[in-house]
Formats: structure tokens, C-alpha cells, sequence
């Protein structure tokens, strides 16, 4: 079996992400997009190349947490680039049809496409990482609306986010304990 996502392409997309690695948007997101992804491609039918590339592409090249309306179509040239280097493992169809899921993923509901659906289903799964509650009527996919598909990945999501807040306030914590060298001239 080759492997779609390869350690060199995660090491560039890692190195090249402006946010870091505790990003809501990140590397830890992109991971939990392919779970989401790869298990509703075994029910919708979805080109699971398309999906695992779509994880890693559709927030690769965000440069805000909040407003980037623009993060979709730089992840699609992002991919394309990568594509015309010979570093991914697919097709015209598949490159073509990522770009499309890459480009529509924050502004459009559903897509005739079910690869494309099944993609954008699963970054709207992860959206509980944000503190968002996910609406199965905002899902495109009716697979992706079943309460234990919903259920499990608001599971993943809120234990990163849980990682996450600890870590924070451990590390803020950590500064607010270190002991403070105080030197008394008299």
C-alpha cells in the first residue's frame, strides 16, 4: 500500500505553518480531519486520497486563527505546488477535486461531490476543538449526522482541547511560580 501522507510532506507542512503547534488550526486539527475523514469515507464512499490530503492542506496555510477567508485557496495551490513536484500520491481527478474541497471548505454547505462533502463533514466534526457545538443539520453528509459518528469526534476534539488548556495553564502557571531572586541592598 503507498502512503498518501508521507513524512517529508508532514515535515514541510509543519515547518511552513505560521500558527504553531498549539494552534486550533494545527497539525494536532489536521490528524483528527483524517480520523474524522477516513471513517466516514468507509461509509459515504469518498476517495480516501482526496480526504487525506484535504486534512493536511485545508488550514495549512492559515495565517490567523480567526479571519482568513483566503486560508482555503492558498492550501489549494499549496497542494498544487507539492502535485506539479511530484510529492503527492494522486492524480489530476484527485488534485482537481482537492482544490475544490480546499478552496469551498469555510464558506460553502455541501457539494454534489461526496469526496468533497465527506472532507469538508470532516473538519466540521472537529469544530468542538473551537468550543463550537456541531449542528447536524450544518453537516453535508447524512453519515456524518449519525449521533455516534458526532458523538466520537467531539470525543477526540475535547480531549486535544482539554491537553491544550492544561498545557497552557501549566506553562502559566510555571512562570508565575518560578522563584524570584530578590536581593535586599541595605
Amino acid at each position: 500500500m503507498i502512503k498518501v501522507i508521507t513524512p517529508e510532506l508532514i515535515t514541510a507542512l509543519h515547518e511552513g505553518f505560521r500558527l504553531g503547534p498549539k494552534s486550533e488550526h494545527g497539525p494536532a486539527h489536521w490528524m483528527r480531519v483524517r480520523k474524522n475523514g477516513l471513517l466516514l469515507a468507509e461509509l459515504t464512499g469518498a476517495n480516501t486520497r482526496v480526504v487525506e490530503l484535504f486534512s493536511i492542506f485545508h488550514d495549512s496555510c492559515r495565517v490567523s486563527e480567526y479571519d482568513d477567508p483566503e486560508h482555503g485557496p492558498r492550501g489549494a495551490e499549496l497542494a498544487f505546488m507539492y502535485f506539479r513536484r511530484g510529492m503527492l500520491n494522486c492524480n489530476e481527478d484527485e488534485i482537481e477535486l482537492l482544490s475544490r474541497a480546499c478552496v469551498g471548505h469555510t464558506h460553502e454547505h455541501s457539494n454534489p461531490d461526496i469526496t468533497i462533502s465527506t472532507c469538508w463533514d470532516a473538519d466540521r466534526l472537529d469544530l468542538p476543538r473551537c468550543g463550537i457545538t456541531v449542528d447536524p443539520q450544518r453537516l453535508a453528509t447524512l453519515e456524518a449526522r449519525h449521533p455516534d459518528i458526532i458523538y466520537e469526534a467531539e470525543q477526540r476534539a475535547l480531549s486535544w482541547r482539554n491537553r491544550i488548556n492544561k498545557s497552557m495553564w501549566a506553562d502559566d502557571d510555571w512562570e508565575l511560580s518560578k522563584p524570584r531572586s530578590v536581593k535586599h541592598n541595605y
